[in-house]
């Protein structure tokens, strides 16, 4: 019982630090450090939930969550486990009804990110079909396809395969060649560091509960600072303000919607997103070494933490 008392206490303290992390205000300082603290807050919180209810249920065993498992495969294998078995043994109803939520909650999380990664992977697949029919290729972009539309838009398609970037001929008007190569850079990045991955089990837990609004809160708060991500990525080979003067002139040239499955330079006309954006790059502060250094330790520490207690016996 003293493991499933630390690991919920670990998990009610992820979702307090998440709330927090969302008002705070260094993460724009430091959006790479940001994304790893919430990536580790999102694994953690996952992990002690099921660990919690695992250990909770696993109780009779007196052998923890990794060896109860084994313990329960074996009875399994031997005994032909059974709901009706456990409850009329040595397993409480309440014990009952733990382990049944731990597998509940597992394949919740798993539908969500299986079902959000091949959703993404058909949408893609069927826009990028669509760009072999309406966009082309641009001589002094190569690499880069040009859509024939007359709003301003710029976002990329990631894959392992087939990665593009797309630019419409509305953004190609409003942007001076400075900028345009900002904008793409941007978009560069967001290939390179495959942005996606990063950002897709954020979106697989706003699938699974999609009723709860600070799921959807979590993930705009990951999304912008992956955005900030790559204008960091971008500004380090041009202007600050080139970037900055793009993502204004993207904002007031009357913007398109952004398809499913891609990353854009601005997803959508998020237009306070955009002017916390442009602020931070005219006016940069950078998240002191210390401060990076004491959220990395914390992120690993939370990990290890929730990891080790899956392994005590207690």
């Amino acid at each position: 019982m003293v493991v499933a008392a630390l690991l919920t206490t670990i998990a009610g303290g992820c979702l307090l630090a998440a709330r927090r992390l969302l008002r705070a205000q260094w993460p724009s300082r430091g959006p790479h450090v940001a994304v790893v603290a919430w990536q580790a807050l999102g694994l953690a919180w996952g992990i002690s939930t099921i660990g919690a209810l695992l250990a909770f249920g696993l109780a009779p065993y007196g052998q923890g969550v990794l060896h109860g498992l084994t313990a329960l495969a074996q009875d399994a294998a031997a005994n032909g486990l059974r709901l009706d078995v456990l409850s009329e043994g040595r397993f409480a109803a309440t014990q009952v009804a733990a382990l049944v939520a731990a597998v509940g909650l597992t394949l919740v999380l798993l539908w969500g990110l299986a079902i959000s990664f091949i959703q993404v992977v058909r949408t893609r697949r069927r826009h990028r079909a669509l760009l072999e029919l309406v966009a082309h290729d641009h001589p002094e972009l190569p690499g880069t396809r040009v859509l024939d539309h007359p709003a301003a838009a710029a976002y990329c398609l990631p894959g392992v395969l087939n990665p593009q970037i797309v630019i419409s001929a509305g953004a190609l008007e409003v942007l001076d060649r400075r900028e345009l190569a900002a904008v793409l850079a941007h978009e560069h990045a967001h290939l390179r560091q495959r942005h996606d991955l990063v950002l897709l089990p954020f979106s697989s837990l706003k699938r699974a509960f999609p009723r709860i609004r600070f799921m959807e809160r979590c993930y705009n708060a990951v999304a912008l600072l992956i955005e900030m991500c790559a204008d960091d990525h971008a500004r380090r080979h041009h202007s600050p303000r080139e970037l900055a003067t793009a993502l204004v002139r993207f904002g007031t040239a009357g913007g398109t919607t952004v398809p499913a499955g891609a990353m854009a330079v601005i997803p959508n006309e998020q237009q306070p997103e955009v002017l916390a954006r442009v602020s931070r790059l005219l006016n940069p502060v950078e998240l002191s070494r210390r401060a990076s250094a004491t959220v990395l330790t914390g992120s690993a520490s939370l990990m290890a933490a929730t990891l080790t207690l899956w392994h005590l016996p207690l």
